[in-house]
């Protein structure tokens, strides 16, 4: 399966009878991390819960250790909650994933490029700031 390169975010949901229509609700999560936002218009594809992931069946490409939620090069939209001892910026995304942003401030929404990733943490670099 092919994923697009402008998803937002991914999420499972269930699909709620309204009377003459149909809801998929969006988590509260991806509103506050800025993934998306209320009131605008997004595509959405659904995936059956019935398909597997992956039909590989080879344990030696299975990670030992969870993966990063980011990616070298991805574009986030973060809010700063902590300061680090160094001086940077703490955002916290999936799972509690520590992002290190230079520059910004506690309170912050900003829009990080993340450049580099570690297994836990990611160093991003401030792209547009006050959102």
């Amino acid at each position: 399966m092919e994923i697009s390169d402008k998803l937002l975010c991914l999420f499972s949901a269930d699909v709620s009878d309204d009377g003459d229509r149909y809801v998929v609700e969006v988590p509260r999560r991806e509103i506050e991390t800025g993934s998306i936002e209320p009131g605008e218009t997004y595509r959405v594809a659904l995936i059956s819960s019935d398909v597997e992931a992956t039909t590989e069946t080879d344990e030696d490409n299975v990670p030992s250790e969870p993966q990063p939620p980011v990616e070298a090069g991805e574009i986030r939209y973060v809010e700063i909650e902590d300061i680090g001892k160094q001086g940077d910026g703490i955002a916290r995304v999936e799972r509690g994933y520590v992002i290190i942003v230079p520059g910004a401030d506690v309170g912050e929404r900003v829009k990080v490029e993340v450049t580099e990733v570690k297994s836990n943490f990611a160093v991003g670099e401030i792209i547009e700031e006050d959102l």
